[in-house]
């Protein structure tokens, strides 16, 4: 196969994840050495493919250096699991826009280079997917991305809770352009908002009726940071919306963040209380703390997803993927349960489903 060519939007700790996971998958092949990939191969893709080209971000700390030191600058608290090379790649500034507000400024100091020619970057580098990993609530920025990614000519993955891929007007562009939209806002490979889902899941499952739940998170890092203050309330409704989908009925449902705590780091704390009635009446409650390291989380979905994309150039599809967008993001264009947006994508890579 030949190599899937990534730019990145946004070097904070998932970017540093991802890129790390791809250094250490690079070569992997036997059971043991695959433990944390869903798909150690995604339709003969293999985690080795992904080659990443371009990078761009605000940072001061991270504008001008290589990617392998970017991606461990601060205010980057990820874990580090893999040494990385130099890449010979420079993250270059990308426009401020909405990246950064007061609040995040605590933690990022903007670089005073010149903003880069976004579109000259990504086609000097030969890049085929821009990969978005903006803060959340970056909707000016996210758009932006997205629109160079058309002139471009690239394929568009959306990590942030803003509406492209499930809008309408962006999947008509890009479905005119000829190339892949993806998204939105990423759904990590066991956090809150997934496990909250496959809980309920599965009491529907056995016939127990869900009465009320929550999911609140507390954690650290500067997205935790953006999604505790400026993007509070559109991230609770996306996450409150993607745990609907596996409840067949009306129920009062509240899942977010509910704070911020600096010395947390890249760490995530979710509490999970689910209230229901089971056989005769009987009540069944459920209360529930998970911990987990935010950044990794959300590396094996960005691989299937990229490995997809690249799928879908290859097959000359365009617009919003409909299964990898509901298999890997809690926003896709056309939402369903867990259950059906696994099977969409096993379909998808056998050819069975266009979309």
């Amino acid at each position: 196969m030949n190599g899937i060519k990534v730019a990145i939007v946004g070097v904070g700790n998932v970017a540093s994840a991802l890129i790390q996971g791809v250094e250490y998958y690079k070569n992997a092949k036997t059971e043991e050495e695959t433990a944390g990939l869903a798909y150690p191969d995604f339709a003969g893709y293999h985690v080795g493919d992904i080659q990443f080209v371009a990078a761009f971000d605000v940072a001061d700390t991270k504008v001008g250096f290589d990617l392998s030191e970017a991606i461990f600058a601060k205010p980057n608290n990820v874990m580090k699991f893999n040494e990385i090379s130099k890449t010979g790649i420079k993250v270059v500034k990308g426009p401020l826009l909405d990246g950064v507000d007061d609040i995040l400024k605590a933690l990022v100091t903007v670089s005073d280079a010149s903003d880069a020619d976004v579109v000259k970057v990504l086609k000097d580098s030969g890049a085929e997917i821009l990969l978005n990993l903006l803060p959340g609530s970056a909707e000016d920025a996210t758009k932006y991305y997205a629109d160079m990614a058309l002139k471009a000519g690239c394929a568009f993955i959306n990590g942030a809770p803003i509406p492209i891929a499930s809008d309408l007007e962006w999947s008509k562009k890009f479905k005119e352009a000829g190339l892949p939209l993806v998204g939105d806002d990423i759904q990590d490979q066991l956090g809150s908002t997934v496990l909250h889902r496959s809980i309920l899941q599965l009491l529907v499952s056995r016939g127990v009726k869900v009465d009320k739940s929550y999911q609140l998170d507390v954690g650290g890092g500067a997205e935790s940071l953006d999604s505790h203050y400026r993007g509070r309330m559109r991230k609770r409704g996306v996450k409150s919306e993607a745990i609907s989908q596996d409840l067949p009925y009306d129920a009062p449902l509240v899942a977010g963040s509910s704070d911020y705590v600096d010395f947390m780091d890249n760490s995530r704390d979710s509490y999970f209380y689910i209230n229901g009635r089971q056989f005769g009446g009987a009540p069944i409650k459920i209360d529930i703390r998970m911990e987990v390291t935010d950044g990794p989380n959300a590396g094996p979905i960005l691989l299937d997803a990229i490995r997809g994309t690249k799928l879908a150039l290859k097959r000359g599809l365009s617009g919003s993927m409909e299964s990898i967008s509901a298999y890997g993001f809690k926003m896709p264009p056309l939402p369903t349960t867990m259950y059906r947006a696994e099977r969409w994508v096993e379909e998808f890579l056998l050819g069975k489903r266009k979309l």
